[in-house]
């Protein structure tokens, strides 16, 4: 997002917890800091800011998300950020601002099909998310949509279904599914097995970086609050989005499922809504993106390679 601001003119200061691992920041500003700190949050949200993104979050895939290892850091450490946030654009006022939630807002009990789960915006309540890291989601919409309300502040919000793309996490225990398998295969040798968690039947849609910016920068400019899904509806299992990854590395490698975190049985985007108020459709195949992905993983495996030899 960073990037894309910059390329239409404006100023822009960036915040963290750290560097970013795999580029420099091209922000006029960087802030390197914990925005769950009150008064670090204050000196970044310190003026009245024509537009603010709040991605920041306790956050990961499943491995991080569903162990039930992480849930009080997750509820804690995502609220007081978007509390400290909120705090200080109603002390110094905003043009607009954004949140990014979640697809993890929808109930469980919606998405026990794999081949016909329910996420459309209105069927998030009765609320049921299916993590606490779904619940805090939730609770950060109200959050948004009451501080609109009362203070007037212009918010617009989106519920992301699985983004995915270079220059992201791809090791260590927080990457999503299409980082994880391209990085299994990347490592495997030809003739090999990866490694997937459950039966592998389990689907999602996944939607490209690129994609997900250009739809957010035309969620901030209209006149639709929200919440929204930001979504591709290209549903898949992930036995085959493995099988997908497999085929573009020109590798033969064969799968073996162990247990594992695995989410709900089927989830994706319903992009009904967003269609009809901003007339958007993803642009990019899955497939295209897994081939951008799987480049980029598959250089970052060769990297730490030559690093460990």
């Amino acid at each position: 997002m960073v990037n894309r601001l910059k390329s239409e003119g404006y100023w822009v200061r960036g915040v963290d917890i750290k560097p970013h691992d795999f580029a420099p920041t091209k922000a006029d500003d960087f802030s390197l800091g914990d925005l769950t700190h009150q008064d670090f949050a204050a000196t970044v949200v310190d003026q009245a800011f024509d537009e603010i993104y709040q991605f920041a979050a306790d956050m990961g895939g499943a491995g991080y998300v569903f162990t039930g290892d992480h849930d009080a850091a997750i509820m804690q450490n995502s609220a007081q950020i978007n509390l400290n946030v909120l705090r200080n654009v109603q002390s110094h006022g905003v043009g607009r601002i954004f949140y990014a939630s979640s697809a993890c807002i929808y109930p469980q009990e919606n998405q026990t099909d794999p081949d016909s789960p329910l996420c459309t915006e209105a069927s998030a309540y009765p609320a049921n998310p299916d993590s606490d890291y779904g619940w805090e989601k939730l609770f950060s919409e109200r959050l948004y949509l009451a501080a609109a309300r009362q203070h007037g502040i212009a918010c617009r919000i989106a519920r992301y279904h699985n983004i995915f793309g270079p220059r992201g996490t791809w090791q260590g225990g927080k990457e999503k599914a299409p980082a994880a398998l391209c990085r299994k295969v990347a490592e495997a040798p030809d003739g090999g097995t990866i490694d997937i968690w459950g039966d592998g039947l389990q689907t999602r849609s996944f939607l490209f970086i690129d994609d997900c910016i250009e739809t957010t920068r035309r969620l901030m400019a209209s006149e639709f609050e929200g919440p929204v899904n930001i979504g591709s509806e290209e549903m898949i299992a992930l036995n085959d989005l493995a099988r997908m990854v497999i085929a573009y590395s020109g590798k033969s490698l064969s799968l073996r499922h162990v247990s594992g975190p695995v989410g709900v049985r089927g989830r994706t985007s319903d992009n009904t809504l967003i269609r009809a108020r901003l007339g958007w459709a993803p642009s990019a195949p899955l497939r295209d993106g897994i081939a951008v992905t799987y480049d980029w993983v598959s250089a970052q495996v060769a990297e730490a390679g030559r690093k460990a030899d």
